[in-house]
């Protein structure tokens, strides 16, 4: 399937969309767990929460919340830990470096947007040599509103200097299909994502579901692979 050929621009989630980043957020969180006095949690079971956040991570892994007392002070080892190590595991999903190809050669702007902070955000592009590629990112501290609000998504189409109605956004969560559609813009969920056993892509409502990332280039209107 095809979208409309007005779409000439996409944007991509980070975490579970773009970059394959669990081994080390999973890395990170062990080693507080260990901290804990806790044994290690096995990859399944952490990487459903992955983009999700930190908070749900940590709910996960130690079953408390931010109205707990030593919540605050868990949050920032974990955050410490994962920026002492922000790269060592994570790579582009398999496939995702054609289809970034496909889209310097087809001369398709593409961005980032993600919920994830400004000082994770950055080292990551740096370490992976996404900021040498991307015409903009977008952290989760960078606009007023995180996602699902759509106001990173309009900032990230004032960076780009095109119209929502031009972009496809790419994300692995319910909120990144809300905010792509609270944007005006048309969406694709990342099935092959962080996404719980539970949930279930195709109720999004995105505009479709997609398995691997080579699948973007079948939706892109004109795209030569």
């Amino acid at each position: 399937m095809r979208l409309p050929a007005a779409i000439d621009h996409v944007l991509f989630d980070l975490d579970g969309t773009l970059v394959d980043t669990a081994p080390d957020l999973a890395d990170a969180l062990n080693q507080v767990r260990l901290e804990q006095a806790h044994p290690a949690l096995p990859m399944p079971s952490i990487r459903p929460f992955v983009s999700l956040g930190t908070n749900a991570m940590l709910g996960a892994a130690f079953g408390i919340g931010k109205e707990h007392a030593d919540f605050a002070a868990i949050r920032a080892r974990f955050l410490n830990a994962y920026r002492e190590h922000v790269a060592e595991k994570s790579r582009l999903f398999p496939g995702m470096d054609r289809v970034l190809k496909a889209l310097a050669d087809n001369a398709i702007p593409w961005g980032i947007v993600t919920n994830k902070p400004g000082q994770l955000t950055a080292p990551l592009a740096r370490a992976l040599k996404l900021d040498r590629m991307t015409k903009c990112i977008v952290s989760g501290d960078t606009a007023e509103y995180a996602k699902p609000h759509p106001a990173p998504m309009r900032y990230a189409c004032a960076l780009l200097g095109c119209r929502p109605g031009q972009v496809l956004y790419i994300g692995d969560a319910r909120r990144d299909i809300e905010a792509g559609k609270n944007a005006g813009m048309k969406t694709l969920a990342a099935g092959y994502g962080y996404i719980p056993l539970d949930d279930a892509p195709g109720t999004w409502g995105a505009d479709g579901v997609i398995n691997s990332p080579l699948e973007i280039l079948d939706w892109l209107p004109g795209i030569r692979p």
